[in-house]
């Protein structure tokens, strides 16, 4: 009796570490963007960092048991190359609330769905109120972005929606095909950074020239370390222990958190509206934990 609860109680505080890491990567990813560099520059310090940590594991972590077809769709889907380059593409023109909402917080409806086709997996009526909730909360959190955005933000919209639905393939496969979190440490860092890397340095335009050593080794460390490695693990971790509906009830909650790191890093405001829908988020996540 005493492990299950463990093991639960630990993957709900993975969930939390998630989110932290995940709205710092909004946030900074947006100041980035507003800096001096580019999305292929951002994208290439995170794997340069986290292909380094990760690459001495391959031949004790590779996950033999898939297919290779199998590890390239979670390489392909996951938080790697092609999802970094959605999201900031998205963040290039778009404040950081609209990533909050639109990437993370329809993840569990994109995740449900989903589930739903390829595991069978039910949501449940209180589920899908839980989910209802934690996206209306979401949408209050990014209201004064959203009524503000032009033309571009439909753009931005796009880019994120496509991120989400990647992201919730690779929960879903996940936990399908019975991967622990090292083995998607190495599945979604290794093959991207061999992938990308010589493209970005061959072919990708770069402002890396114009960055300072300061803005360098800052995005690299954070985002090689930080949703390089920790929260591919323990995204992994919160899917084996509390199932891919529920970790993308936590990554839902990511609006919230980034908000209001938001407020010191960019010079972000917060009205009365997302400050309800911060609550409404809460109350959501604890709905969807409390079907466990």
């Amino acid at each position: 009796m005493i492990r299950p609860s463990f093991e639960k109680w630990s993957g709900y505080l993975s969930g939390v570490g998630t989110i932290c890491i995940w709205a710092g990567f909004i946030v900074f990813s947006r100041m980035g963007m507003v800096g001096n560099l580019n999305a292929f520059d951002i994208t290439a310090l995170r794997f340069v960092v986290s292909f380094l940590i990760t690459v001495p594991f391959v031949y004790a972590y590779w996950p033999r048991h898939l297919p290779l077809y199998k590890s390239l769709i979670l390489s392909a889907c996951g938080p790697g190359a092609l999802y970094s380059m959605l999201m900031f593409s998205g963040l290039e023109t778009s404040p950081a609330a609209y990533a909050g909402v639109f990437a993370n917080g329809t993840l569990p409806i994109f995740t449900a769905i989903i589930a739903l086709f390829l595991m069978g997996s039910k949501l449940g009526g209180r589920g899908a109120v839980a989910i209802a909730i934690i996206f209306a909360g979401g949408m209050a959190v990014g209201y004064t972005g959203l009524i503000a955005g032009g033309r571009e933000a439909l753009q931005g919209i796009a880019y994120f929606l496509c991120a989400s639905f990647l992201l919730a393939v690779y929960f879903v496969c996940l936990q399908h095909w019975k991967l622990t979190p090292r083995q998607a440490m190495i599945v979604v860092n290794v093959p991207t950074a061999l992938a990308y890397l010589p493209v970005w340095y061959f072919f990708l335009p770069s402002t890396m020239a114009s960055a300072s050593t300061g803005e360098i080794l800052f995005h690299g460390l954070f985002q090689g370390i930080g949703p390089g490695v920790l929260a591919v693990l323990l995204m992994a971790y919160t899917v084996q222990k509390l199932g891919p509906t529920v970790n993308a009830g936590f990554a839902a909650s990511v609006p919230t958190v980034a908000a209001l790191v938001a407020v010191p890093v960019l010079g972000e405001h917060l009205g009365s509206v997302a400050w309800i829908g911060m609550g409404a988020v809460t109350v959501g996540l604890l709905l969807l934990l409390w079907r466990r």
